[in-house]
Parts: C-alpha cells; structure tokens; sequence
C-alpha cells in the first residue's frame, strides 16, 4: 500500500506555489494522477521518489513513513518517458543493472534477468545494444529492470507518451498484467485521460495545487 497524506511541497520562493498531495493505492492497483502539464504532477512522483524534499506530510509504503530514506533505499521503482537506459549497453545488461550494478551476476541473477526479458517478449533481443532497440523495445527493457527489482512500488512518469497508438496499447495492457500478478502499488502520471481510462483502477486530478479523486 502506498499512501501520500498531506505532502507539501512549495515551488518558487518568495512568492511560492504550493502543492499538496493527498492519495493512496493498494497492492495490485493502478492509479493515475491527470492535470494539465505544469500542473505538478511529476513533482508528486520527485517527492515520492525522493528527488524533492517536501515541505510537510508524509509518504508510507506498507506502513512505514520513507521520508527518511535516500531515494536508492526507498522500496519503489520509477520508469520515465525516456533516458531509462544506456545505450551503450545490451538489453540483458540495462535489466541486469536492477539486480547487480557491478554486472558479476549469480547463477540465480541470470536466470532472473532472462526470465524478466521473456516476460516482456524480448529475451531473443537480450544481447542486442539499447541504442539498436525501437522506443518500444527500450520501454519494455525498462519495464523488465523494474520486475527485476522486486520492490512493491512502481512510479510511471508518462512512460509511453511518445510511443505510437498500437505500441502504447500493448505496453499499457502489459502493465496491467505485470501489475496484477506482481501486486504492486503503481501510481502513474499522464496527461492522458483516455490512457488512464483504459488501466486505472483509481483516478486522482491535479488542480490548482490540489488533488481530488475523480474514481
């Protein structure tokens, strides 16, 4: 369960804009977070994330308050539109990341590698550089490295707005799939109201600095 209660967060000083958040999801849910861009909704995934500081409230994942974790301890993953992989490296590699930075894997890690490519339908792509992989092969190694990381929170910064109709479509019903079976609390940002739509299970608004729930 990930639950944001009154967290805060003032942009711009003196004259600051302030934001608050207030939502919850629970294993195996989806919920979407929709507002006009500018609105502050990535904002809300930075302070999770522990990219931003907030100014007040608190963030719990299965009832214990992360604030005071760096973001690498933090038991969540996030995946952004782009610049989720390096180029340089193969497939296998940018998923391998998620269980061993140092890329000395066990017998064990390399079976988990290989089992998240096949999960998202690209371990015959595994040694093939991410620099040679379509938009839509790239988010889906992504993904992958994400499943490798077994933690009960996933982050989803608009991860497929740049992806065409039909493979966006593909990634957004393989997330619900990976969701569901994984039980993992998925908060995801888009400016999509179709999008959300078609995978959430809870619809959150961002206006004027606040959130309401829609669904």
């Amino acid at each position: 369960m990930l639950e944001i209660r009154g967290l805060q967060y003032r942009r711009g000083r003196p004259a600051a804009e302030v934001y608050e958040y207030d939502l919850e999801v629970g294993p195996g849910e989806i919920a979407c977070l929709t507002g006009k861009s500018g609105s502050g909704k990535s904002t809300c995934l930075d302070l999770v994330a522990g990219f931003l500081e907030p100014d007040a409230g608190g963030v719990m994942i299965d009832g214990s308050d992360i604030l005071g974790s760096a973001p690498e301890d933090r038991p969540l993953t996030i995946l952004f539109q782009k610049d989720n992989l390096f180029e340089h490296l193969s497939a296998a590699q940018n998923v391998a990341l998620g269980a061993n930075t140092s890329l000395r894997l066990t017998e064990d890690e390399e079976r988990d590698v290989n089992g998240a490519l096949d999960r998202v339908g690209l371990l015959a792509l595994s040694g093939r550089r991410a620099s040679r992989l379509s938009g839509g092969e790239q988010q889906r190694v992504a993904l992958a490295r994400c499943l490798i990381r077994k933690r009960p929170v996933l982050l989803l910064d608009e991860p497929f707005t740049a992806l065409d109709t039909g493979t966006r479509a593909d990634m957004l019903s393989l997330v619900r799939k990976i969701v569901t079976e994984r039980m993992l609390a998925t908060l995801m940002v888009t400016h999509d109201v179709d999008e959300c739509e078609q995978i959430a299970d809870r619809h959150y608004e961002l206006s004027g600095g606040r959130v309401r729930r829609l669904k």
